[in-house]
């Protein structure tokens, strides 16, 4: 933690500041998580010591519940997991994620004391909680986890009072972190990283955050040192500047960003493009032509794409996908004469539409919405952003797919560019896209060099080894830093 120091101010509070220069792509700061789980839908097809998703784990044989990619995970994961699982083990069932990374927390507390570790710069104990701000439903929630953390935590150990308890609920609900699959995309569990909480927010950040667990080698060797956060610098910084990461996804109006912001953060966000509403003009942008359309046909399609886009989640979720093309093709065809190609209510649904069309092998009308959608990205999002560089990635294996090297090669470059900056290099993610940025060169020049015989040799490829079918549209893609924990249904 050479790279940074920790500052208080009237008007924000903590924050950390930099105290030397650094570059895109630098590292300022990597962390080991204090505590972390595997979210509970995901604990049978996730690692709980490295957290990749695997087809086949090993089940512990004593709590039947934590599963480990083998001996060496489950060894290195035995310290932390020990007494989680003769708990589980004794109740019968395994706790909610909070209450598990709620005890694992205690479990820590109880084992080196609640003081600061030495690669800390804060300790839970001063971690924000921001009950004080809770909502009545919130609080009653808190008070739920509370109780079944009193009932899953053994008599035999170190007993903690209400007070502290809520203290780390709330420490969990406001700070935790989501953390992803190895290739980062999909969410699969949360942790607390405390030097990660001082970093403020800006919707315009300065930095990026990816949690990086290595190749699995590396962990096999050196685990604590692999499985982590990355703080990395998305361009020059200043000694003594502020060190910012964007809390949430950027593709949203500044209104409901900040409405976000103040809902699972309990903070009014004064960033610039928030109080300036930067990008609020592209985000709700219409046709610029001699026949403008009306304000009240604008107002009339923004109703209908949010009742449509309310439409495709549900079908979504019932794995309806012939059903969501349908749904995305008509609210397109309403949307394409008077949205631009930024308007945000036009890209999602591009977004969603070029995902499941990909799924159904429909490629080239999937490689087409995913263009237009690219088109609408680059002109909103930080040319750095890692959301940016994941939507050209896909975009860019979509054209592949398709047949369209040239632009596919193209797309899979400027996705690989973005994200050597976000991820690094190391990164497995940056690795798959450095394998295919050699591959669809190589096509890409069998293609100058003869475009009849490249078709012909890709369709015959094809006939003897079709495409694989694309992984189903997931909808738990980590967008937003902090991971909140959802409300119930009543």
């Amino acid at each position: 933690m050479d790279n940074v120091e920790m500052f208080e101010s009237e008007s924000k509070g903590r924050g950390l500041k930099a105290t030397k220069e650094s570059w895109a792509g630098d590292v300022i700061f990597a962390e080991r998580a204090y505590a972390a789980v595997v979210f509970d839908n995901l604990s049978h097809c996730v690692c709980h010591c490295c957290f990749k998703r695997q087809e086949k784990l090993q089940r512990c044989g004593q709590c039947k519940f934590a599963h480990y990619c083998d001996r060496t995970c489950q060894k290195d994961s035995w310290t932390e997991h020990k007494h989680e699982c003769a708990a589980i083990k004794k109740s019968g069932k395994a706790p909610n994620e909070n209450t598990r990374l709620a005890a694992r927390i205690m479990w820590r507390i109880e084992r080196e004391g609640g003081g600061l570790a030495e690669w800390c710069l804060v300790s839970i104990d001063d971690l924000q909680n921001h009950i004080e701000k809770f909502e009545e439903e919130e609080k009653e929630g808190l008070m739920e986890d509370v109780q079944n953390f009193l009932e899953y935590w053994p008599s035999q150990n170190k007993q903690f009072g209400m007070h502290y308890i809520s203290h780390i609920f709330g420490v969990i609900s406001c700070n935790g972190f989501t953390l992803s699959d190895q290739r980062g995309l999909q969410a699969v569990g949360v942790g607390i990283f405390p030097n990660l909480c001082l970093v403020n927010h800006d919707c315009w950040p300065n930095c990026t955050v990816i949690f990086n667990n290595g190749n699995h080698e590396a962990v096999r060797s050196m685990f604590h040192t692999q499985m982590r956060i990355e703080l990395r610098s998305l361009g020059k910084i200043n000694k003594g500047d502020e060190l910012t990461v964007s809390y949430v996804d950027f593709l949203n109006l500044s209104e409901d960003r900040r409405k976000l912001l103040k809902k699972q953060y309990y903070f009014d966000c004064t960033c610039e493009h928030c109080t300036k509403g930067i990008k609020d003009d592209l985000l709700l942008a219409v046709k610029e032509e001699e026949n403008k359309p009306e304000d009240s046909v604008v107002k009339e399609l923004i109703q209908f794409s949010k009742e449509t886009m309310e439409k495709i989640d549900k079908a979504r979720s019932e794995g309806a996908y012939h059903q969501v093309v349908k749904l995305c093709r008509d609210c397109l065809m309403r949307q394409e004469p008077v949205f631009a190609d930024t308007n945000i209510y036009m890209l999602r649904v591009l977004s969603i539409a070029s995902e499941v069309l990909s799924y159904l092998q429909m490629f080239q009308e999937a490689a087409e919405n995913a263009r237009k959608m690219v088109d609408g990205y680059l002109k909103i999002y930080h040319p750095s952003n890692a959301q940016l560089g994941m939507a050209v990635m896909r975009a860019g294996v979509t054209h592949w797919h398709a047949g369209f090297i040239e632009i596919g090669h193209g797309m899979i470059c400027k996705a690989y560019a973005i994200l050597l900056v976000t991820h690094g290099p190391s990164h497995p993610i940056a690795k798959d896209l450095e394998v295919m940025r050699n591959q669809t060169e190589m096509e890409l020049r069998m293609f100058k060099e003869n475009e009849f015989v490249y078709h012909s040799m890709r369709e015959a490829a094809l006939t003897n080894k079709p495409f694989q079918v694309m992984k189903e549209p997931n909808v738990e893609t980590p967008k937003n830093t902090f991971h909140k924990k959802p409300q119930e249904a009543k």
